[in-house]
């Protein structure tokens, strides 16, 4: 199955897919896409940028533009596939309240875990994405954006309740997500975070000390980890060298760098890039 709009008015696609042939499989090759991938079936494993990951059946997960997602063909999925010009998760935000939460939110997709009611719940809005793509007309790219806002509505409250700060007060709670998506747009030259807190209008020490109150990971393992996830992409997926990953993560010097990425990840970027492909060919 592969379902898909394109408005080339608008340069938008959005597709509905099991991932049951080629050209939906090529899906994952291009660039500049959102996914949202349901274990609808049965439990699979996929491979998410670079790392094996085991999707349980009736698990879903939220996957930004930057996450590289590898499967096999008749995987068990079904997924909505969709690009920024469809719908613009930071222009719309406002709307669900989905950004620093299913995207852009922390290092890795976050997933979440359907229980029978929200099954049922899922299973009637991707039946009613089906039956609006058998309607031509030209208000259906609409219909089709109204029913995505629904579904990430729905899946933002179910992941809201798994963060450690939904019972913060909203204010704190939306200055946590807010650092969150600071991050995402200025990683790769802000390093530290007094130079976040300025951006918020907040001390550090008290950016320390509410994400300490919300159970949260530190503001600086934040920064860091988000580094070292964009270090491992491009040396897996790239052909760059360390001392260029390095320059483009903000590193004035390749030295810097490598002592940076050993003592958060236990190895040097060469080892690591070895490593991981070395197990990667394992079964």
């Amino acid at each position: 199955m592969k379902l898909t709009y394109n408005s080339l008015k608008e340069e938008s696609t959005f597709t509905l897919t099991n991932f049951s042939c080629g050209p939906s499989m090529q899906l994952l090759d291009r660039k500049g896409l959102y996914k949202i991938l349901w274990a609808r079936n049965e439990t699979t494993m996929i491979v998410v940028d670079g790392y094996r990951m085991t999707v349980k059946k009736n698990q879903a997960i939220f996957c930004t533009p930057l996450n590289v997602i590898e499967m096999k063909k008749d995987a068990g999925m079904i997924a909505i596939v969709f690009n920024r010009e469809f719908y613009c998760i930071r222009d719309h935000d406002a709307e669900v309240s989905c950004n620093g939460f299913l995207f852009f939110g922390s290092s890795l997709p976050p997933v979440i875990t359907l229980c029978e009611k929200d099954i049922r719940s899922f299973e009637a809005m991707f039946l009613m994405f089906q039956e609006e793509f058998e309607t031509k007309d030209h208000i259906q790219g609409e219909m089709l954006r109204v029913l995505l806002k629904r579904l990430l509505i729905k899946a933002s409250r179910l992941i809201k309740d798994t963060y450690p700060e939904a019972d913060m007060p909203k204010p704190q709670f939306d200055l946590v997500r807010q650092y969150h998506l600071l991050v995402e747009q200025h990683f790769k030259e802000k390093h530290a975070v007094a130079e976040y807190a300025e951006l918020l209008f907040k001390s550090p020490k008290t950016l320390s000390n509410l994400f300490k109150k919300a159970g949260d990971a530190s503001p600086l393992k934040i920064i860091n980890d988000r580094i070292i996830l964009e270090a491992k992409r491009l040396l897996f997926y790239s052909d760059k060298t360390a001392e260029e990953i390095g320059y483009e993560l903000g590193f004035n010097e390749a030295a810097h760098f490598s002592k940076f990425f050993k003592n958060q990840v236990g190895s040097p970027p060469a080892t690591f890039k070895k490593d991981l492909a070395q197990n990667q060919k394992k079964p």
